[in-house]
This record gives C-alpha cells, structure tokens and sequence, in this order.
C-alpha cells in the first residue's frame, strides 16, 4: 500500500467543504490515517512552496495558505498517489476537468482547494514537515 499526502486550503474549510472533499477520497478507497486541522504559519509555508520562491506568484501561495485554518491528512491506499491527483484534477482550476475536486469546486489560482503531493518520496517529506514523521502507522 502506498501513502501520500494533502491539504485541505483555507478556502475549501472556508466553504464547509472538508466533508465532501473526504469523502471523495474514501468513496475511490482510500484509507484516512492520520487527519489534523491546524494553521500554517508563514515560516512553513516558505519551506512548503520553496520550489517556487523565485516564481512571481509565490507571495500569493503564501498568503492563500495562510490565509485560515487547513486540514491535513495522510492517505493510503493502492497507487495513492496517482489517485488522489486524478481525483484532485489540474493545478490550474480553470483547466480542471468537471467531475474532479479542482473542476467543480475551485475558482482561481491559487486558490484550488487542495494541496496533493505528486510523488511518494513528496509524501514522505511533506508528512516529515506537517506531521513529523515519514509514514503514518496503520490502525489495523
């Protein structure tokens, strides 16, 4: 089984809808183990997007994911991580195929609800960032 990682965006907890973004995610049979509602603070979310520091929209990441509280969590399931990006659509809501949880539900960059770590060694990292540790313990 393969894990990965998300963020539920201010915006999407804004709009009330944490529940239905998880949902989608456990409807396409992924297991949640490890969930958090929480704030991410400036110094984090510099770390988070530093891929991007020297792009011209980096202050907007900053400000739109510290913006309000987020939701966090790790998923398993098989080929996770594919999964939860086809779920989640195109980073760009606007390009976003309907159906998907960027396509229905996002408006703009950057504001497209969910954060999706796109590859296993991603996941591994970010849950070492968000959570401090590199893979979530099973409950079963």
């Amino acid at each position: 089984m393969e894990q990965t990682f998300i963020i539920i965006k201010p915006e999407a907890v804004k709009r009330g809808l944490v529940g239905e973004i998880l949902h989608r995610l456990e409807r396409r049979g992924l297991k949640i183990l490890h969930l958090q509602m929480t704030k991410v603070s400036r110094d984090l979310a510099r770390e988070h997007y530093k891929h991007h520091a020297d792009k011209p929209f980096f202050p907007g990441l900053l400000d739109a994911i510290t913006a309000g509280p987020v939701v966090m969590a790790v998923l398993e399931g098989p080929a996770a991580v594919a999964v939860v990006r086809n779920l989640v659509g195109a980073t760009d809501p606007a390009k976003a195929a309907p159906g998907t949880i960027r396509g229905d539900f996002g408006e703009e960059l950057p504001f497209n609800m969910v954060h999706a770590s796109d590859s296993p060694e991603t996941a591994a990292e970010e849950m070492e960032r968000f959570f401090g540790f590199r893979q979530a313990p099973a409950w079963d």
